[in-house]
């Protein structure tokens, strides 16, 4: 073989970013053809880690993710897909109509927040929110487990280490985890593969891509009609 046949089966490998140009990974279409032309590959990523920052949390990202939902739970080797910490409850009979199957869904629970008082004490050294400690530890487990197709966590603010923990977890299970976070984390780095925002628009919501190994920056406008809420607060 060739030195530059070997070369070319090097960078074909899904590790190595080469700048706008990347090697061929698999990927999920997004169910959104707008958004699928600026994504790398043409959709989510098959595995590893996403961040999606939201400037409330039930503004349309899970809708976003329900064409990807439905796909992966009726595939024919499906594995979970799994919720950990969802602020709201999951509604069944909606998410069943937009073709999920919901045998293969798997909820987490987590902890209820301590509250401002009860984290730290006066004069007391900060410490980690359990309920924040419960998810992360959740969402690792599931996404190195090799059992789980899809998971998606709710979280805080988790730290830049913590974030990379995820991303190697993700790709080590060959899992695609979506991180949903507070919009105000856009200005912290992040070792996700994909970062974007989720905002309200006059027709559905609004995507700012803002990191995207070879993919396109920038905003893309996307219509939710006839979504249902497949979420209702318990």
């Amino acid at each position: 073989m060739s030195a530059s046949s070997e070369l070319a089966r090097l960078l074909e490998h899904p590790g190595i970013w080469r700048g706008t140009s990347v090697a061929r990974t698999e990927v999920l279409p997004t169910g959104f053809a707008a958004l699928d032309q600026r994504l790398p590959g043409g959709g989510w990523p098959r595995s590893g880690l996403i961040e999606i920052l939201v400037s409330r949390f039930g503004v349309g990202e899970l809708t976003l993710m329900l064409p990807a939902l439905a796909a992966l739970t009726r595939g024919p080797m499906s594995r979970w897909c799994v919720w950990v910490a969802p602020p709201l409850e999951p509604f069944a009979p909606a998410l069943a109509a937009q073709g999920v199957a919901l045998e293969r869904l798997l909820v987490v629970r987590a902890p209820a927040d301590p509250g401002p008082a009860r984290r730290r004490a006066p004069g007391a050294r900060a410490a980690r929110n359990p309920r924040d400690t419960a998810v992360l530890w959740s969402f690792e487990q599931s996404l190195g487990s090799a059992a789980c197709d899809l998971v998606m966590a709710w979280s805080g603010r988790p730290r830049a280490k913590q974030i990379r923990r995820l991303q190697l977890a993700a790709e080590r299970g060959r899992t695609l985890g979506v991180l949903f976070r507070p919009y105000q984390a856009a200005q912290e780095a992040s070792h996700a593969a994909l970062r974007m925002t989720i905002e309200p628009s006059a027709y559905g919501v609004r995507l700012t891509l803002l990191k995207s190994r070879g993919g396109v920056r920038g905003s893309v406008e996307l219509e939710l009609k006839g979504a249902t809420h497949a979420l209702h607060r318990s």
